[in-house]
């Protein structure tokens, strides 16, 4: 047996590539189980060290869950892996939040234009609901961004690509750091009853199956949100 390199090039990063391949080769589904780690230490001809940090590093990515005393088992697919990828490169400059919104805006245009379409009944509900949630809270800004980050989500959700909806999750960890930022720059009623009401139109265009006026509205909400944080001197 080699000695053990505990690092992506080495042993680990060769363990992480045979138990992806296993995933993949035995089409395992989310909830499923992978071979114990004394199996995979035996297939693999390494030890179960390695296997145990192979397991770790794709946990840390969201492939697989881990739970004491219990078979490694495979993930449903999250943001989160995503999310962290995107925060650090705001907080290490190497991309900045007007670069994130001008993705966003691309993306969530497409979002609308498919959740137009695509969206049930009872999706067109659920996001004409948040809205109103959004209008109910217009005073306690803690709730009513919680309402506008769901709003997005659902809008998402009802694109019925959940490529979509995955994106939408990777980018609120950032959402949730620029949303009060923005909100305060918003410093006269009319400004944040305007931010409101852009999120009805939108809610009211998916709902009446209207993508064109979706996307306009949506691209409202956003140049108007980059204008409100570039105003509180975020760039």
């Amino acid at each position: 047996m080699q000695p053990d390199r505990v690092n992506g090039g080495g042993l680990v990063g060769d363990a992480i590539g045979a138990i992806t391949r296993h995933i993949r080769e035995n089409d395992l589904m989310p909830g499923d189980k992978l071979p114990s780690e004394a199996t995979l230490s035996k297939e693999l001809n390494v030890s179960r060290t390695v296997v145990r940090e192979a397991f770790r590093s794709l946990a840390a990515m969201r492939i697989i869950e881990l739970a004491t005393g219990k078979r490694a088992t495979i993930s449903p697919i999250d943001h989160g892996a995503m999310s962290l990828i995107i925060e650090h490169g705001v907080h290490t400059d190497q991309i900045n939040v007007q670069q994130i919104y001008d993705v966003r805006r691309t993306i969530e245009t497409r979002i609308v234009t498919l959740a137009s379409i695509r969206r049930s009944d009872a999706e067109a509900a659920e996001i004409l609901a948040e809205a109103a949630a959004m209008r109910a809270s217009i005073h306690d800004p803690d709730q009513l961004m919680e309402h506008d980050l769901a709003f997005h989500r659902a809008l998402a959700r009802a694109s019925k690509n959940p490529v979509f909806a995955l994106i939408v999750g990777a980018f609120q960890g950032i959402a949730r750091q620029t949303w009060p930022i923005g909100w305060k720059s918003r410093t006269s009623q009319e400004a944040r009853d305007a931010m409101i009401a852009t999120h009805e139109e939108i809610a009211r265009a998916v709902a009446a199956g209207d993508p064109q006026k979706a996307v306009s509205a949506m691209a409202v909400h956003f140049d108007e949100s980059v204008r409100a944080l570039l105003s509180a001197g975020l760039s």
